[in-house]
């Protein structure tokens, strides 16, 4: 791993794999983002849901994105996010984030990101702006 945001050179990656997910990270989560919908902890209504078993909020995912810039918040921060989920998150599931430098300026570096399941399915593509601080 690079420990200076500058070093990152064009199209290289930052990665990192997710624990698989638990029930207790949807509770958490629930309790911290104030979104109780119970198809994401209580699996007789996921599945009244029409879904196979219950699903990680979306923002849940979205937001461990920010562990892949975890190293470089001394250098910088996320500005913004560009975001699509393409996929759902189920309990187990082990979820590799990835963030590929698409373009450098002097301000700011934006990223190519996606999120993959255990069998390389993509559940959320995007882009990401890191602010440098100047």
């Amino acid at each position: 791993m690079k420990y200076n945001v500058e070093e990152l050179q064009m199209q290289e990656s930052l990665e990192t794999i997710l624990e698989p997910v638990t029930r207790m990270d949807l509770i958490k989560y629930s309790g911290a983002s104030g979104d109780f919908n119970p198809i994401h902890t209580i699996d007789e209504e996921a599945e009244k849901a029409g879904l196979p078993g219950i699903i990680a909020h979306g923002m849940w995912t979205m937001g461990n994105l920010s562990k892949l810039f975890t190293p470089y918040y001394d250098q910088g921060f996320i500005q913004g996010f560009q975001i699509r989920f393409s996929g759902m998150v189920f309990l187990q599931d082990v979820i590799t984030l990835k963030a590929e430098l698409n373009e450098a300026k002097v301000d700011y570096l934006d990223f190519n990101v996606k999120a993959l399941n255990q069998n390389e399915k993509v559940v959320l593509k995007g882009k990401v702006r890191f602010a440098k601080y100047r």
